[in-house]
């Protein structure tokens, strides 16, 4: 079995690629070159984005599995099914949880739950590249298969709510110093983290398999935690009390200033929603998560100090975490001068 990874060396396609590869899968990354190819896997080296250097490359190839996971927007579906239209026996989009309907109607997310999200670009682009996708299926009878992805991670870095464009050590290293940390809300909406090693399980039990044609599929863990259940344990994994500060999220979405919190928090994060797992099981059924959310935050905590080279100050974000925390701290003490 030939499947063809669009991208493949990222935070969920690379554990992916190697539990395909253990399976039998005959594995080739497409993509830049950029990094390191695993051994075993065949690589093209190519940008997805130039169609005729790519329509060159795959000239004389057939695949059982094209699997795309760096595409985005409707323009990257529409190329890639006149690249692979005669090519393929399945094509697996990666598209996002995120895209499920904002404002939450229900806390229960089913694969029906309609897409809408009004808060984020990212998200309405995943859902209009769905669209297009369907449509070819429907019409034309391009072999489909979608996933939706919550936050999916892979053991290098503790996954917090809010972190600057340098990533998430900064939020580490103000629990470290003792600094107060910012948590959107009151800390108590509820979050699935699903390790990468895990959601590959339901990810190449799909591949291949007829039944997941013309279907769409999300793939998490069934636990959640509150974000300070999140935070309280990354703080735990330091040794260090944890110093919170809750801000309201409309507050940190309206002065996010270079940040775009909007989509991200409420079209996204402080949403509590529960994810039934029961199509993938249903499908795939040997999908099983076994790394647990607070183990998972752990192993990612002893990454990240066990890896300097992980770890970027971000004096920006903490200086607008700064500003955040004093204006919340004189609002507070205006109003109980105005009571006295």
């Amino acid at each position: 079995m030939k499947a063809l990874f669009i991208g493949g060396t990222g935070t969920i396609s690379t554990d992916v690629v190697a539990l395909a590869q253990q399976r039998g899968w005959e594995i080739t990354l497409l993509n830049r070159g950029s990094k390191k190819v695993p051994e075993g896997v065949r690589s093209v080296v190519a940008d997805i984005h130039d169609e005729l250097a790519v329509a060159k490359a795959i000239e004389d190839e057939n695949y059982d599995v094209v699997a795309q996971f760096i595409g985005y927007t409707a323009e990257d579906v529409e190329r890639d099914i006149r690249l692979f239209r005669n090519k393929t026996k399945q094509y697996i989009f990666i598209s996002s949880a995120s895209a499920y309907q904002k404002p939450l109607a229900d806390y229960h997310i089913t694969e029906s739950t309609p897409l809408m999200n009004p808060y984020w670009q990212y998200s309405r682009d995943k859902i209009a590249a769905e669209e297009v996708l369907l449509s070819a299926y429907r019409k034309n009878g391009f072999p489909i298969t979608i996933v939706r992805p919550s936050h999916t991670y892979n053991g290098e870095k503790p996954l917090v709510c809010m972190h600057g464009n340098k990533g998430n050590w900064q939020i580490v290293k103000r629990i470290l110093e003792g600094k107060p940390v910012i948590i959107p809300g009151d800390g108590t909406s509820l979050w699935t983290l699903t390790h990468s090693k895990d959601f590959a399980k339901g990810y190449v039990g799909l591949m291949g398999n007829p039944h997941a044609i013309g279907n769409a599929f999300h793939i998490t863990s069934d636990e959640s935690m509150t974000w300070n259940q999140i935070y309280e344990t990354i703080a735990d994994a330091l040794g260090k009390p944890l110093n919170a500060l809750h801000v309201a999220s409309d507050f940190l979405a309206r002065h996010g200033e270079m940040y775009d919190f909007t989509g991200e928090l409420l079209g996204d994060k402080v949403n509590t929603v529960k994810f039934d797992n029961s199509k993938i099981k249903r499908f795939v059924p040997d999908f099983i998560c076994t790394i647990s959310m607070a183990e998972g935050l752990r192993q990612s905590v002893e990454y990240m100090l066990a890896h300097p080279e992980t770890q970027t100050p971000d004096p920006d974000f903490d200086s607008w975490c700064d500003r955040i925390i004093d204006a919340q701290r004189a609002a507070d003490e205006a109003f109980e001068t105005s009571i006295k």
